[in-house]
């Protein structure tokens, strides 16, 4: 019974501190760009976009599509380096266990 009570603690214990890293991760920002750093995105640490920066000697009223996909790129990076960095972050946290799906 001893040890139900101490594994209760400890998950208590890391609800805690996933909760604690839930909130750090919105603080946090990632940054990626695209085309040689004309357009830039940042996202916060969920992955969830913040900013979007164009150079305006990307913008081409003629090839609209080149800088659309300039975005989607440097956005898309920026929230893959958001979510590999969370991973990290949780499998410190975690000691590499593997958590219910969502809990991120």
């Amino acid at each position: 019974m001893r040890d139900l009570g101490k594994m209760m603690k400890q998950v208590q214990k890391l609800q805690q501190d996933v909760a604690r890293l839930q909130e750090e991760l919105k603080a946090e920002r990632v940054e990626a760009t695209a085309g040689g750093g004309v357009v830039r995105a940042v996202a916060n640490g969920h992955g969830e976009l913040q900013e979007v920066t164009i150079d305006p000697s990307v913008v081409d009223p003629s090839d609209i599509g080149l800088l659309q996909d300039l975005v989607v790129a440097a956005v898309s990076e920026a929230q893959r380096l958001a979510k590999q960095k969370a991973e990290e972050r949780m499998r410190s946290l975690t000691g590499g266990l593997p958590l219910p799906p969502g809990l991120l």
